[in-house]
């Protein structure tokens, strides 16, 4: 059971490495849909309200430690990520409401980055006024828009807002409704309860993530982080519904999916390989609710006709929040003369995804079990140094391997020990 687990899990593992460099612009480009070109963009809005003098992180002022975090953030922005810094709170020192709550302006322009002239920007902020994350939320938006790049704001403050009427998480809530694609991430700097709800649904509406910030290189690792998610954005999977036959199913293009299937049910999906190319597949099961201790997910290829080509599975014994496995299956390649000078045709690849988990009684079965599916088609191995090449794993070259491995070994064994002996005999 743990020799099996750690296979599964080694496999699991290779088959997010293979197929993790799948992105949206490649997903699109298989779809037949022109690839997007545009660099991101990325605004970092910083409140620079008089609360930020408070010296409560690492011996210094928030501030400071925000500032010290730019400068490492600047310094580890992408070249292709086109970065704008908004503040807000940073002018205007009085007490008239109206005008504070205006007090939000572009730092520096979304553009191309020069780190020397960004961080003399920053270097000369000091906490001065009020708090309008709502006004500033708007003026980002402003700052990011035109053109179909990937847009994202992250928000760093250490209070709630000042403003209201001007609720920032009904702002974030219409510039969700906008159709824009703009995510916002909030950072709470030693957050309060209220602070921490604001900013939680700030990140809500927009799809976007809330994170808690007690230290300087949890900030500065946290920002970077969201940087470098906006060059390389995470694959959206795309909802589908396995059917119960493989005649019946969804053709599915390479991709990230989602489905449900019930306890015990099996789902079938298809894939189109050409000759030459090669089919990386993985699948996920999430238990979302109680289930006994035994469980497992199987991943299964096969051909129309039924005859199975390869598969993966995984098993488990005890508390588990998902299960996953995984397969590849390389098609081989033909000769020009075999397909008459027209072009190859695709062989149909069944995918059956089958679960064994079950569930105690009174646990709702319905609806199904979560379930996540990876597809890449990807060019085939042509060098005897990738195992695929050979077949190996897929059944017999995997025992006529192991076979031969055994029996030299075992001629080499009886030779040492007939040598020993025939040593110990003359002596």
């Amino acid at each position: 059971m743990i020799t099996r687990k750690r296979l599964a899990a080694g496999l699991c593992g290779l088959l997010v490495t293979l197929t993790g460099g799948l992105s949206p612009v490649a997903a699109r480009a298989d779809a037949g849909e022109p690839a997007a070109k545009e660099a991101p963009k990325v605004e970092l809005v910083l409140d620079v309200s008089g609360s930020m003098r408070a010296r409560d992180i690492d011996g210094q002022s928030r501030m400071a430690a925000a500032k010290q975090a730019f400068n490492e953030v600047l310094d580890a922005v992408p070249a292709e990520v086109r970065l704008g810094i908004r503040t807000l709170g940073a002018d205007y020192p009085g007490k008239d409401r109206k005008t504070g709550c205006k007090d939000t302006r572009q730092l520096y322009p979304v553009g191309p980055l020069d780190r020397t002239e960004a961080k003399a920007a920053v270097a000369t902020l000091t906490p001065t006024g009020w708090t309008p994350i709502g006004p500033a939320l708007l003026g980002a938006a402003e700052d990011l828009e035109g053109g179909d790049a990937t847009r994202r704001i992250v928000l760093i403050t250490d209070g709630e807002d000042t403003c209201a009427p001007l609720d920032p998480c009904v702002v974030a809530r219409e510039i969700a409704a906008k159709g824009i694609h703009l995510t916002i991430d909030t950072l709470g700097l030693v957050p309060d309860a209220k602070t921490r709800a604001q900013l939680v649904c700030i990140a809500e509406a927009t799809g976007g993530t809330y994170t808690s910030v007690q230290h300087t290189d949890e900030l500065s690792s946290r920002v970077s982080q969201l940087v470098d998610r906006a060059a390389k954005p995470v694959l959206t999977p795309v909802a589908t519904e396995g059917a119960d036959r493989c005649a019946e199913a969804p053709l599915l293009r390479p991709g990230l999916y989602t489905d449900r299937e019930v306890f015990g049910q099996h789902r079938w999906y298809r894939v189109e390989v050409l000759p030459g190319q090669e089919l990386r597949a993985s699948v996920s099961v999430a238990a979302d609710r109680p289930v006994h201790r035994d469980h497992g997910v199987l991943l299964r290829a096969s051909t129309l006709a039924g005859r199975e080509i390869v598969r993966g599975e995984a098993a488990g014994d005890g508390r588990t929040d998902v299960m996953s496995t995984g397969l590849r299956y390389p098609r081989p390649d033909i000769d020009d003369a075999d397909t008459d000078g027209g072009k190859p045709a695709a062989e149909t690849v069944c995918l059956r995804v089958s679960n064994s988990f079950s569930a105690p009684a009174g646990v709702k079965t319905t609806p199904g079990l979560p379930v996540e599916l990876s597809v890449a088609v990807v060019d085939g191995p042509d060098e005897a140094g990738d195992p695929a090449f050979l077949g190996l794993g897929r059944g017999w070259w995997l025992l006529g391997t192991l076979t031969l491995v055994g029996f030299l070994a075992g001629l080499l064994w009886g030779w040492i020990s007939r040598w020993r002996v025939t040593v110990w005999r003359t002596n």
